[in-house]
């Protein structure tokens, strides 16, 4: 199903207790695992990426809570739970109503639960979550400055999406910094408080690098608006080693901490997107990245140099790496 049908069995009272929630939507899958985990006084046991064991998720679903509270079991990992473990959580559920269960699913093969026989057995809802655009990405955003108490309209949300490239996850990042404001936000408000577009732009284009999607004219775009090459490389070179942190602190760990990582408690979508992207790359990928990367950055700072054309091949080879 799609999210306009999960939405409609929310207000109708219809959900059922087990859910898949995957797509390209790491915000949206986080948001109504959020929503449908909120249960007062639930036990809640949650697994992040490496983390899950099936026999401690099992034990959690299997077992009555003690003091007649709901057992709530969330998995939030990239890498696909086996279908006889699946089956078997799912069952648990089946069995016993007040228990809850969500399987977060990050990873890009959305075929295997993107399918009606998957779960025909159960009551499970596999729900598939696309990128939200144009009217739903503002109601997103406006609902969340509801929710922080923070005076915008739509015409200003609009304006702040525009600035984010339609990135619902950013935009609602933002909403955060207008809390201190004790009247309605306006668009210049954003312009000065928001970080600019070319910075932005810079990101949306690391990421289409690490996605091995072609690059050259957004590249082109960036420079011609003012970006130097130097800087370019630096900011690729800043994600990828943020990514590196991200992937060294989860393989020691199991889970993502923002604080420690990054020295600041980053929004929870924020932190999971970036644990999720981390570990697809390998160690010794991020090593080869790293040694490209300032390569090319000490040939660029030499004299008499053609920093575009160092630029651009050092991308190019940055992509037959990943």
């Amino acid at each position: 199903m799609y999210k306009n049908e999960l939405d409609n069995a929310i207000r109708s009272g219809k959900v059922s207790n087990s859910f898949v929630f995957f797509g390209e939507s790491s915000f949206l899958i986080d948001m109504y695992t959020k929503m449908m985990s909120n249960v007062e006084d639930a036990n809640i046991i949650a697994f992040y990426h490496d983390e899950y064991d099936f026999n401690s998720a099992k034990a959690h679903l299997s077992q009555g809570s003690l003091f007649g509270d709901r057992n709530i079991l969330i998995i939030k990992s990239t890498k696909k739970v086996s279908k006889k473990e699946l089956d078997i959580l799912l069952d648990f559920c089946e069995k016993n109503p007040d228990n809850i269960f969500i399987y977060a699913y990050y990873g890009p093969d959305h075929k295997t639960y993107n399918n009606k026989k998957a779960f025909a057995k159960t009551k499970t809802m596999a729900v598939r979550f696309f990128n939200p655009k144009d009217f739903e990405a503002q109601n997103i955003v406006l609902q969340v400055a509801q929710e922080k108490n923070v005076n915008i309209d739509k015409y200003t949300v609009a304006h702040l999406l525009g600035v984010h490239n339609e990135d619902v996850a950013l935009s609602c990042n933002e909403i955060e910094k207008f809390r201190v404001f004790d009247r309605a936000i306006t668009t210049k408000d954003i312009d000065t408080l928001v970080y600019g577009l070319g910075e932005v732009n810079l990101d949306e284009f690391i990421l289409k690098l690490l996605n091995k999607k072609d690059f050259k004219h957004d590249l082109a775009s960036i420079i011609e608006h003012g970006e130097d090459e130097i800087r370019v490389l630096t900011a690729t070179t800043a994600y990828i080693t943020q990514l590196y942190m991200f992937n060294i602190y989860i393989r020691v760990n199991g889970a993502p901490n923002a604080l420690e990582i990054l020295g600041y408690p980053a929004p929870k979508f924020v932190v999971d997107a970036k644990a999720a992207q981390s570990i697809k790359i390998k160690p010794a990928i991020y090593a080869k990245l790293h040694e490209l990367l300032l390569g090319s950055e000490l040939k660029m700072k030499s004299a008499h140099i053609d920093k575009g054309a160092i630029l651009l091949s050092t991308f190019i080879r940055m992509q037959k790496l990943l």
